[in-house]
């Protein structure tokens, strides 16, 4: 049962991404698998001022969404996992956003930054918070691009810290109230260090998420702002059947996100085993 099961595996996982590197070291096109050209389209990879243009956009993306996300997230489930009337209401409630397709979310957030129509670009500007249209200028367009994905995204982190919260038994708080521990000693001495395995699964899925990010900039960006997913179908001429430069960038995502996934698993996986000792 064994080798079937790795056998799928392989023909599944691996044999796409070996033969995706193999592609990215070669000049291919449609018309057939080219010549060996070594690194020479990495060099031009790098040297592409778009593929910088997306690599900081999809950088900044990750680390400011994922941050947002995860600080609101854990206040969304600290407050709804305590024990009030129509907490069910407000723990159904609080998935409303993380139901909506994403295309159809940034569909609905770019008619709302619309700069004749959008009610958000018309409270923006009203109040003096922003003096150019969302939709034209690429910084507003990013913070945009951050805030529908915090808005839609936060649901689905609250709700794996929720899960992580319920199997923190009750009878440690109360022996810390006992001991006479007040809630910041509570939050900082308990509920984070147990709650650490669940911060690490909803912190590492949301970084890779949000790493290879398509959808969003796609929508609300209309092509004039760039991240690395969007950067390999647009920037690097996979519309016209070059699969070489193509897989380059497709390679480069991968092996970053593969880093990013070993670096949390390793290290922060490591802390939490060595502190649970």
């Amino acid at each position: 049962m064994v080798l079937p099961s790795l056998l799928i595996i392989v023909l599944v996982a691996f044999f796409p991404i070996l033969y995706g590197i193999v592609l990215s070291l070669t000049d291919s096109t449609i018309s057939g698998f080219g010549s060996f050209i070594g690194l020479e389209n990495y060099t031009d990879l790098f040297q592409d001022s778009d593929f910088g243009e997306g690599l900081y956009n999809t950088v900044i993306f990750t680390v400011v969404s994922v941050a947002l996300e995860f600080f609101i997230g854990l206040g969304i489930a600290l407050a709804i996992n305590r024990a009030f009337r129509g907490r069910g209401l407000v723990r159904a409630a609080v998935l409303v956003p993380w139901a909506f397709p994403t295309v159809i979310a940034a569909v609905m957030w770019r008619l709302m930054f619309q700069s004749q129509v959008g009610i958000v670009q018309y409270v923006a500007a009203s109040l003096g918070i922003i003096s150019e249209p969302i939709l034209s200028s690429r910084t507003l367009l990013l913070i945009g691009v951050i805030l529908v994905d915090v808005w839609k995204t936060t649901p689905f982190v609250a709700l794996l810290l929720l899960a992580g919260l319920q199997t923190i038994p009750g009878e440690v708080y109360e022996a810390a109230r006992v001991d006479g521990a007040n809630w910041m000693q509570r939050f900082f001495r308990i509920t984070l260090p147990l709650l650490k395995g669940a911060i690490l699964v909803a912190v590492l899925f949301r970084t890779l998420d949000a790493y290879r990010v398509y959808d969003l900039f796609w929508v609300l960006g209309n092509r004039e702002l760039q991240s690395l997913s969007t950067y390999v179908y647009e920037g690097v001429r996979i519309s016209q059947l070059q699969f070489g430069p193509g897989n380059a960038a497709a390679v480069f995502i991968f092996m970053t996100a593969f880093l990013i996934a070993l670096f949390f698993i390793r290290v922060l996986g490591m802390r939490t085993s060595v502190e649970e000792e």
